[in-house]
C-alpha cells in the first residue's frame, strides 16, 4: 500500500469517533455493533463489558469486520472504510494504560464515565486491519479499492 492511501485511510480513522464492528455469534450468525474506538495509525482498540456478547463472541472466533464513515452531505463526497482483521485482547497492563490515554485524548468526556463499582469488568481488544476496502466517491460513484496492509 502507498503512503497517500496509508495517510487517506489514517485521516479517516483519526477524524471518526466511532465504528460498526461485525463479529460471529456462536449460532453462525454475524452481529454488527456500534462502539466508539481510538487508535494508534491503523490500529484500532476499543472496550467493551468483559461480559458482554461481543466479548464472548470474540472469545470464540476473534475474525471481524468493521466499518468506518465520515459524514457526508451528498454522495460525491462519501469517503469511507470496510476493513477486516483479528481483534486480540489487550492483557498488559501497560497496553491498557496506553488505550486509557488515547481514550481521554478522543474523548476527555469519558472521565466522567468512569464505573464507581471496580468489580465491573471491562474487555480491552486490539485490531489490525490485514485487508480495507477505502470508499471514495470523489474518484467517481462507487469507487473502491481493496488494500493488503
Amino acid at each position: 500500500m502507498d503512503q497517500a492511501k496509508r495517510d487517506q485511510i489514517i485521516s479517516i480513522i483519526n477524524d471518526v469517533n466511532d465504528m460498526t464492528i461485525a463479529t460471529v455469534r456462536d449460532d453462525g450468525y454475524p452481529q454488527a455493533t456500534t462502539v466508539s474506538y481510538m487508535n494508534d495509525g491503523m490500529t484500532l482498540y476499543f472496550m467493551t463489558a468483559e461480559d458482554s456478547q461481543k466479548a464472548e463472541n470474540l472469545a470464540n472466533n476473534n475474525r471481524v469486520s468493521v466499518t468506518i464513515n465520515r459524514d457526508y452531505a451528498s454522495w460525491d463526497d462519501i469517503e469511507s472504510l470496510s476493513l477486516a482483521g483479528l481483534a486480540a485482547p489487550v492483557n498488559d497492563s501497560a497496553e491498557q494504560e496506553k488505550i486509557g490515554e488515547l481514550l481521554l485524548k478522543k474523548f476527555p468526556e469519558a472521565a466522567q464515565y468512569e464505573p464507581e463499582d471496580p468489580s465491573v469488568g471491562l474487555a480491552f481488544f486490539k485490531i489490525e486491519p490485514a485487508v480495507v476496502s477505502l470508499l471514495d466517491y470523489s474518484k467517481g460513484f462507487g469507487h473502491a479499492e481493496t488494500l493488503m496492509v
